[in-house]
C-alpha cells in the first residue's frame, strides 16, 4: 500500500499525494467546500502535475465507492494496532433504542462509558466531530473511540437505553 503524504493548504483545504506503482504521483486537493480536484504527474517529470478532474462531494463519494472505499477502514485498523488499548468501532442506533430521537448529550455516552463519539454516519452523509446537541436518528452509525471495555459499555447503553 502506498504512503499518503498530506499537506495543509491554508484557506483552501488539504492536498494528498501518493506515488503509483508505475511511478506517477497522484494528487487530490480536498477543498473546504467539498470539491475534490485530481491531479496526475507527468511521466517524464514527477514534479509537474496536470489537473485531470474536478469532483463535487456526490461525485467524490460515488468514485470512492467504485474504487472500494476500504482505505479509511484499513487505516483505522492499522491505527488500532499501533496504539495499545485503542478501540474504534461503529455503533448502530436502532429504531427501538431509547436514545433514537434524542441528543448525544441526553445519552451521556462519554460520561457513562469514557468513549468519544467522533462522527455520525447518516445514510450517505457524515457528521464529523458532533457536539452534544446532535440528534441521534434511527439508522445512524456512531463512530466511537475508546477502550475495549468502554466500547462494550457504549454498545450496551445504546441497546438498553
Amino acid at each position: 500500500m502506498s504512503e499518503i503524504q498530506e499537506v495543509k493548504l491554508p484557506g483552501v483545504g488539504v492536498r494528498y499525494e501518493f506515488e503509483t506503482t508505475e511511478g506517477r504521483r497522484i494528487g487530490v486537493i480536498s477543498h473546504r467546500t467539498g470539491l475534490r480536484e485530481i491531479y496526475v504527474s507527468r511521466l517524464d517529470d514527477p514534479d509537474e502535475f496536470k489537473r485531470v478532474l474536478g469532483l463535487s462531494p456526490d461525485d467524490a463519494r460515488t468514485l470512492s465507492e467504485l474504487l472500494g472505499a476500504t482505505r479509511v477502514a484499513q487505516q483505522l485498523a492499522a491505527l488500532q494496532q499501533r496504539i495499545e488499548g485503542l478501540v474504534i468501532d461503529w455503533l448502530h442506533v436502532r429504531a427501538d433504542s431509547v436514545y433514537a430521537g434524542q441528543t448525544i448529550g441526553d445519552a451521556r455516552i462519554r460520561t457513562r462509558t469514557g468513549v468519544s463519539v467522533v462522527a455520525i454516519v447518516r445514510g450517505e452523509d457524515a457528521v464529523p466531530a458532533p457536539g452534544p446537541e446532535e440528534t441521534l436518528h434511527p439508522g445512524d452509525y456512531l463512530v466511537v473511540v475508546g477502550t475495549a471495555r468502554g466500547v462494550e459499555q457504549a454498545v450496551e447503553l445504546m441497546r438498553a437505553g
